[in-house]
């Protein structure tokens, strides 16, 4: 029963960690610059994309995505209400896009997550089966 909750730890750590410093790439490829909270939203992100992977091994590559985009922009949103609403950090703004949710998220921006999801999904399922269950 340890070695089960201590191989749990080690999966999160590695999830969350290579989530913190894939987003914070991809946004100083994107944006020329980032956060550290961009990456603490990015380590959740892979965390759920691992737990996305593996519940949802058999079902559609799209369908996965389709809930790896809502889950990006929902960590997304929720991190914005914290950290631009609340905390006047000031780290996005997406008021001049389209449709946006209270400047935090758009509609753009999860179609670009779906995108990136074909990609790091089936990554996400590797990493997966590579550790112990």
């Amino acid at each position: 029963m340890r070695g089960d909750i201590v191989e749990g730890i080690k999966k999160f750590v590695l999830f969350f960690t290579v989530g913190a410093i894939g987003y914070a790439l991809i946004e100083l490829l994107w944006r020329q610059r980032t956060h550290w909270t961009m990456m603490l939203a990015g380590g959740i992100c892979f965390v759920l994309f691992s737990v996305i992977a593996k519940r949802m091994k058999g079902a559609n590559i799209f369908l996965k995505c389709a809930v790896a985009a809502i889950s990006v922009t929902a960590v997304e949103f929720v991190f914005g209400v914290i950290f631009n609403l609340l905390f006047k950090m000031d780290v996005w703004d997406y008021s001049e896009m389209p449709f946006n949710l209270m400047g935090q998220v758009c509609p753009t921006f999860t179609v670009l997550w779906f995108a990136l999801s074909l990609l790091m999904l089936p990554v996400a399922e590797k990493i997966n089966d590579s550790l112990l269950p």
